[in-house]
């Protein structure tokens, strides 16, 4: 904090150099005024003009170039504009060179308050105040968690509009199986981020554990408001795969670990929850090998191609044809792919797992897809401009049947 307020003070000296800059200069500017003011002409030169254009108008009337009323008006113009120009301004007497030198030092003053205040409302004093709780902590030799969670709770007293104090107290009281500080903490949190999907899910993970692993009315409010929000969060889903599982519905655990899987992060919980779906195919009777052929074979959508005729003559037989199915938020790789030729067309077709083109992004992962079929004259897995596709903007994803087909027909032009 120390190298901080240093920092502080050395970007506000120049701010203060310029308010005390103009000082240095008062005493110059002030004879230059003042000299100015003693030596001005200007009047003198005002009544030489006003002679000069007098006897000019004078003349013109002795000519004849202008009567007499004629020049009685622009006589009397000439003598108003004369009383414009030298008319005696009373001028203020020029202050002293040091007056409102005392103004400076306050401006001063102030400017170095507001700058901390400032800092202090607007600033991120607070996050490094937790840093050096924590260094201070790791550092020492008697450091322990209970200090560590001590230390927090004095700055929550201190802060408590700071999120970073109880994002940084919740998982410490999780931990430690402090449950009830721990919901105070991520409730107080929300108060302050808002409702959003991931603290929710973590509210409703913690209540869940709390309530023995039971889905309470609670909790299921709480897993339906995170869900209408972010319907592929892991946090929920992984704690929906538990419930599942605890009742015996291994099937559903898979589908919602599976899921889990395909949106989470952290590659340690995403190997915990392959564990558990290795269990659950256990506890089915089936070996990973084979249940994941089934899923191949069992969760995918059936697919039914057709070309629009009026568009027929734009494209040739070889012409390649890619039919894919994606996640509708689109935030995945393509789910599944199938190529084909237009020849072939029409054509049905299933898009399961088998024709994934990775493993982290399966169509098993999701519950609907969007189908998109293209045909590419170049044959390029890229779109491009001319080539002709169809789509089915949301398709449920589930058991294949051969009587169920989505159809899909061929009729725009990309552009």
């Amino acid at each position: 904090m120390t190298l901080l307020w240093i920092a502080i003070a050395v970007l506000l000296l120049p701010a203060l150099w310029l308010l005390v800059a103009p000082l240095r200069n008062a005493r110059r500017l002030h004879d230059q005024q003042h000299a100015f003011e003693t030596n001005d002409t200007s009047a003198e030169q005002n009544v030489a003009i006003f002679k000069r254009r007098l006897t000019s108008l004078e003349a013109a009337r002795e000519r004849g170039d202008i009567d007499a009323e004629r020049f009685e008006e622009d006589r009397l113009e000439l003598e108003r504009s004369l009383l414009e120009d030298t008319a005696v301004r009373a001028r203020r007497p020029l202050k002293p060179a040091g007056a409102g030198r005392l103004v400076v030092p306050v401006v001063m003053v102030a400017v170095v308050v507001v700058s901390v205040l400032w800092y202090q409302q607007k600033g991120a004093e607070g996050d490094l105040v937790l840093l050096a709780v924590q260094q201070e902590v790791q550092n020492d030799p008697e450091g322990s968690l209970s200090m560590y969670i001590e230390r927090m709770e004095e700055q929550a007293e201190r802060q408590p509009d700071n999120p970073n104090v109880w994002s940084a107290l919740f998982p410490v009281y999780r931990e430690t199986g402090q449950m009830p500080q721990a919901v105070d903490a991520l409730e107080r949190l929300m108060e302050i981020e808002g409702r959003i999907p991931p603290l929710l899910a973590q509210l409703a993970q913690i209540r869940f554990f709390m309530a023995e692993r039971e889905l309470t009315d609670e909790v299921q409010a709480l897993v339906d408001e995170t869900l209408e929000q972010d319907p592929r969060q892991p946090t929920v889903l992984g704690m929906l795969g538990i419930h599942a599982f605890d009742n015996g519905d291994y099937e559903q655990a898979i589908d919602r670990w599976r899921r889990a899987v395909a949106n989470i992060e952290d590659p340690n919980t995403a190997a915990s929850l392959r564990d558990g779906i290795r269990v659950a195919q256990e506890r089915m009777g089936v070996a990973p090998e084979e249940a994941a052929v089934e899923a191949a074979q069992s969760s995918g959508v059936r697919v039914s191609v057709s070309l629009d005729e009026e568009l027929a003559d734009r494209v040739d037989g070889d012409d390649t044809v890619f039919i894919t199915a994606r996640d509708v938020e689109g935030e995945l790789p393509p789910l599944a792919v199938v190529q084909a030729q237009v020849s072939e067309l029409p054509m049905t077709v299933v898009l399961d797992n088998s024709v994934a083109m990775s493993p982290q992004a399966q169509i098993s992962q999701v519950r609907e897809a969007r189908l998109v079929v293209r045909v590419s004259p170049s044959g390029q897995a890229m779109p491009q401009p001319g080539d002709l596709f169809g789509d089915l903007e949301s398709v449920s994803v589930g058991s294949i049947s051969d009587d169920e087909a989505a159809e899909v027909v061929i009729n725009r032009v990309f552009e």
